[in-house]
């Protein structure tokens, strides 16, 4: 990929990044996947998607907003920007089984491609429940 496109796709990686936890405040899980699939513009066709997933663990490392969701970021963001490279990810959820009864459920997602976890993968005692898109 040509050096001012890698740019503009490190440039908008990191703004939407930085700008996630206020675009997903008070939407449900419907309207987080939404903004998931954002646009059907293909500008970074190309990118590798190891190097995606690399550009995304990078930007979000350190949270210092939705630290408790780091899965939750990391796999809105790479699904989003594998789209815009072309690819067709699929974005995993699953929940703890075990945390049913408790007062928070815990939950965990990751991004598929090609039926290989590329972000994040399933943890162990994970209940998968639902894959974007279906």
């Amino acid at each position: 990929m040509r050096k001012p496109r890698q740019r503009l796709f490190r440039i908008e990686l990191w703004l939407t990044a930085r700008l996630l936890p206020l675009l997903i405040a008070g939407r449900d899980l419907e309207g987080a996947l939404r903004l998931a699939d954002g646009t059907e513009s293909r500008r970074y066709d190309g990118l590798a998607a190891d190097a995606i997933a690399h550009a995304v663990l990078r930007v979000t490392r350190r949270p210092w907003l939705m630290r408790d969701r780091r899965c939750f970021r990391q796999g809105i963001l790479g699904y989003r920007f594998l789209k815009m490279a072309g690819y067709s990810p699929q974005l995993h959820f699953a929940i703890d089984e075990k945390s049913l009864n408790e007062p928070v459920i815990d939950a965990h997602c990751w991004v598929v491609l090609d039926g290989k976890p590329v972000l994040n993968d399933i943890m162990d005692g994970m209940f998968p429940i639902h894959v974007h898109p279906a």
